[in-house]
């Protein structure tokens, strides 16, 4: 895919973001049984402009320190931020997309993205900018369209748009392309890659497909209880892998086919039984 599609406008420049301390548990199901404390002690700076993947086991954390980031859910200790302020609640600065499109059957393409427009935005501003950005994800044919007229990666395109129309700092998605075929799933990484370059914000994205995080990411935080700690003990940082080379990279690079490897081993996941040979020194490993 190109990577020169023309920049839309952006209201809002890249922004850092900042968890300290990050816990969560939620409530027993069973009367008697303590809380499950699902995520603890979360450490983890994201810079301006900078794509960071989450990677775990199911069960790990993942979507929910995802909502932690984009307000939709509250940690119980711990501090979030964005760009140095607090986070409380949803933030004007972040927006979501999620795995399901959730396109709004009876509206156009142009109308559900339209939804994602700042209040109070005038109508022709609206209109403009609701243009730029299904150019911008390759849907200016479609905008008419209802979303059953439409495959799953153009109403997956659709999404992005939306979350994109207030011209977001930050960027989060849990599982963009997870319901996608193999062959789309890879276009739309590449077109993400594409909006990011006009369009940069921060992004966090939750994946279970430890190519797509290497591909796309400049690091991979990996979550997972610790194997020293009793159970239950909450998932928390295990590692941070540092990707090397600038985007977009060569998919068949012998270099991210050890990084893979290594993210497997941590994920308890045998690459072949082949040990894969020491990482070359671009490749930065921190261990919590």
């Amino acid at each position: 895919m190109s990577t020169s599609i023309a920049p839309a406008r952006s209201s809002v420049p890249a922004l850092a973001v900042s968890l300290r301390g990050v816990s969560r548990s939620f409530a027993a199901e069973t009367r008697g049984e303590r809380p499950k404390l699902v995520l603890r002690d979360i450490d983890l700076e994201i810079a301006p402009g900078e794509i960071v993947s989450l990677i775990g086991p199911s069960g790990s954390g993942k979507s929910t320190l995802l909502r932690q980031v984009s307000g939709l859910d509250a940690p119980d200790t711990g501090d979030i931020r964005i760009d140095g302020t607090p986070l409380l609640g949803i933030d004007q600065r972040s927006a979501i997309a999620f795995q399901e499109p959730r396109l709004l059957p009876w509206r156009t393409i142009e109308r559900n993205v339209e939804l994602g427009l700042p209040r109070g935005t005038a109508r022709a501003a609206g209109r403009s900018r609701v243009s730029e950005l299904l150019r911008l994800v390759q849907l200016s044919d479609a905008g008419r369209l209802r979303p059953r007229q439409v495959s799953g990666g153009m109403a997956q395109r659709a999404s992005l748009a939306r979350a994109l129309a207030r011209g977001p700092g930050v960027l989060v998605l849990d599982e963009p392309f997870g319901a996608l075929d193999a062959l789309t799933r890879l276009t739309m990484q590449d077109l993400l890659l594409d909006i990011h370059a006009a369009e940069p914000a921060t992004i966090l994205i939750v994946t279970h497909d430890v190519d797509e995080a290497i591909y796309l990411s400049d690091r991979v935080v990996l979550l997972g209880e610790d194997p020293n700690a009793a159970d239950g003990s909450g998932s928390t940082i295990r590692r941070i892998i540092s990707v090397p080379g600038a985007r977009p990279r060569d998919r068949a690079d012998a270099t991210l086919a050890l990084l893979r490897a290594e993210l497997l081993d941590g994920l308890g996941v045998s690459s072949h039984h082949h040990k894969p040979a020491p990482l070359q020194t671009t490749v930065r490993f921190d261990t919590f």
